[in-house]
């Protein structure tokens, strides 16, 4: 298919890490079989870890080289996304009340208008108010107060 993005080295991921959790479950049943503080089975558990190691390390490296390496953020869509989501307005219940802002949701939803935009619409808040309330930036930071 023209334009299809070839999912390989996601895929290969996907399997380094089965095979990761494979391992691991050999190394426990292997550390369970000592006896008497003796674990002859200790080759199992040093073969594996020491795979799960390499295969790891390979698979970061390709996935950083050849599929992370470039990636940009799109600005305007993550924007999109943080003013569409309905989870925002848990921010402006100390504001505007919990039943305002879950009225202010389902308009959104039934809508298509951003939490914003309904939220000035009402003029329950105004565009600086607003704008230091849902700062996406603000919500997603560590924001203790220092006594």
């Amino acid at each position: 298919k023209p334009g299809k993005i070839n999912a390989s080295i996601c895929e290969s991921v996907n399997m380094i890490c089965m095979q990761v959790f494979g391992n691991d479950q050999a190394v426990s049943q292997a550390a369970a079989a000592g006896q008497l503080e003796l674990n002859t089975h200790m080759p199992v558990v040093g073969h594996n870890l020491l795979e799960s190691i390499q295969i790891l390390a390979t698979g970061s490296k390709n996935l950083a080289e050849k599929c992370i390496d470039g990636i940009t953020a799109n600005k305007d869509r993550c924007l999109w996304y943080v003013e569409n989501s309905a989870s925002i307005a848990t921010a402006l219940n100390p504001y505007i009340g919990y039943d305002k802002a879950a009225a202010v949701v389902k308009e959104s939803l039934s809508t298509g208008k951003s939490i914003p935009d309904v939220i000035l619409e009402k003029g329950y808040l105004d565009k600086k108010g607003l704008k230091e309330v849902l700062d996406p930036i603000a919500m997603t930071q560590p924001n203790l107060k220092k006594k």
